[in-house]
């Protein structure tokens, strides 16, 4: 459907309606991936992971993307799937790494089995979605993979980063931004790349929407610092200011500390040094970020970055694909989990 003919505006109701339908034709898709019962210790952790309440954002991204370069996503199922299951992979090791007990209040893989079944099973999924992208209707099965592959070195070095940041006392917010990019943007503009490539866009599509989507990975992130200090206890799934708690080293706290002066920017110091602070005081630190004005101008970049990656994709071809991007965008920015 083009410009041309697309008469019927795209609603936030619109919006959610297909985010439901699609994310119910993702999980449908996924309920047919690994059915091997032998050996069980490979293929059941992997039904397990996927059986999660995960919000299928990536790959709702890639078929998107399809539908916005070529107006349809007919041939984007298996990119989609690909996404979404390297995208797991990816939560198997870091729960590993973090020493993660629940993911979306479950054990996780490697409480319910064990590291060895865990990092094995993330193993094999890495092939099984690269096996996916290849089974797509393309003849650009050498860029699908490139993109997975590039994604795959790009997170690995993100959690890399991530790890260096803990050590790190004087990170600062490009060491940050860099360190998001890689870790949780870059899955994100790849999700729309391959959907890109699925819907055989042209380079400059392409870029144009990875454009988009690094601008949105990058919003979706900070917000979800924002979001720590700012939810209420339980909507975001965790603790208000379980981040502070915890002496993570977010945009806020590193912006305060460039704001901050005297014994507001000590408080936050100490975060940092004592790595996290305890829970009574989350208040304080809640207050610091409003005396030094980090929260407004969070919440100024969070929509700056929004605004952004809108324009960027502005120019795709099909009115309707393109219009549930923008449409998605803005409820991911607008959530408050």
């Amino acid at each position: 459907m083009t410009d041309l003919i697309m008469t019927m505006p795209i609603t936030q109701e619109l919006v959610d309606k297909k985010y439901r339908q699609y994310h119910s034709r993702i999980n449908d898709a996924l309920g047919t991936c690994f059915d091997k019962e032998s050996p069980c210790t490979l293929y059941a952790p992997a039904r397990y992971i996927l059986e999660g309440k995960g919000k299928r954002i990536r790959p709702f991204l890639t078929l998107l993307a399809s539908e916005a370069v070529c107006g349809s996503s007919e041939h984007a199922l298996e990119v989609a799937l690909a996404v979404e299951i390297l995208h797991n992979f990816t939560l198997i090791h870091d729960d590993i790494m973090d020493q993660a007990d629940l993911r979306h209040g479950r054990p996780t893989v490697h409480k319910e089995w064990n590291v060895n079944a865990a990092i094995l099973t993330g193993d094999m999924m890495i092939a099984y979605a690269y096996e996916l992208a290849l089974q797509a209707k393309s003849d650009r099965h050498a860029e699908l993979i490139h993109i997975l592959n590039d994604a795959n070195i790009t997170i690995c070095e993100g959690q890399a980063l991530d790890m260096e940041l803990e050590e790190k006392k004087d990170t600062t917010i490009e060491d940050y931004l860099d360190m998001i990019a890689k870790k949780t943007g870059r899955l994100i503009s790849a999700a729309l790349e391959a959907g890109g490539v699925a819907g055989n866009a042209t380079d400059e599509q392409l870029r144009n929407l990875v454009l988009f989507g690094e601008k949105i990975g990058r919003a979706f992130q900070i917000q979800d610092d924002y979001l720590d200090i700012m939810a209420d206890n339980g909507k975001s799934g965790k603790m208000a200011g379980g981040d502070v708690i915890n002496g993570k080293k977010t945009y806020l706290l590193l912006r305060s500390i460039e704001l901050s002066s005297g014994k507001d920017r000590d408080l936050l110091h100490s975060i940092i040094q004592n790595k996290g602070i305890g829970a009574e005081r989350v208040p304080e630190v809640k207050a610091v970020f409003e005396r030094c004005g980090v929260l407004k101008e969070t919440a100024a970049l969070i929509n700056t970055h929004t605004e952004e990656a809108l324009s960027a994709i502005e120019q795709l071809p099909h009115a309707e694909g393109r219009e549930y991007l923008k449409g998605f965008a803005n409820i991911l920015m607008k959530r408050n989990f």
